[in-house]
């Protein structure tokens, strides 16, 4: 029999991974689409900035600190996924001087931080959603487990892609930039269409 911590690490997980849901995972694709397979422990650092801004705001909505405003919190998810690709496109160089590249890096590790807090207030939706009665005592074990589980779902994907990118770059002689330009425009397009059609108007 499951314990709560392993019941909501599952939940974390599987959310994360839900193609149905897919825009969380677009946005962590778009995050990917600037760094190759070597730079692995960058991407781990600039998802663990995500999952530290979804963490806090998914815990402030679960415990009714703040309110949510689900239609608007959908339109917004779109509009982080567009800016990183924006960013990965008009402001990433990779040829850029040191100092420049590494001033870059921090000011994308504070855009996933930002945007992680958008979309822990999406997941709050579906973590309360997914509440039992009579289990409200073990909230905290509860959500310690959720984003556990986003946090193995999340490096999950960016193992994915980064594999891909590496096979793309190395067996098919891909430019980075071209790549960066295929990944972050797709995922502009995609969250062009997912925002249009959640705009709450």
């Amino acid at each position: 029999m499951q314990t709560v911590f392993q019941t909501y690490l599952g939940l974390g997980f599987a959310h994360i991974a839900d193609l149905k849901g897919y825009d969380h995972i677009l946005f962590i694709v778009a995050l990917c689409a600037i760094y190759r397979l070597r730079q692995w422990r960058k991407v781990a650092l600039l998802v663990t900035a995500f999952t530290v801004g979804h963490s806090l705001t998914l815990a402030l909505a679960a415990l009714e600190i703040i309110p949510i405003n689900a239609a608007w919190v959908e339109f917004l998810i779109p509009l982080t996924i567009m800016a990183t690709a924006l960013y990965n496109v008009l402001v990433h160089r990779e040829e850029s001087r040191l100092g420049t590249l590494s001033r870059q890096l921090e000011f994308n590790y504070l855009l996933a931080l930002v945007f992680g807090l958008i979309h822990g207030m999406g997941f709050s939706n579906f973590f309360r959603s997914m509440l039992l009665p009579g289990e409200e005592g073990q909230l905290l074990t509860q959500l310690l487990a959720f984003n556990i589980g986003v946090e193995l779902g999340q490096l999950a994907i960016v193992a994915g892609v980064l594999c891909l990118s590496y096979a793309m770059l190395k067996g098919f002689n891909t430019k980075q930039r071209e790549w960066n330009l295929f990944i972050s425009g797709s995922a502009f397009g995609l969250a062009l269409v997912m925002a249009l059609e959640r705009a709450p108007l």
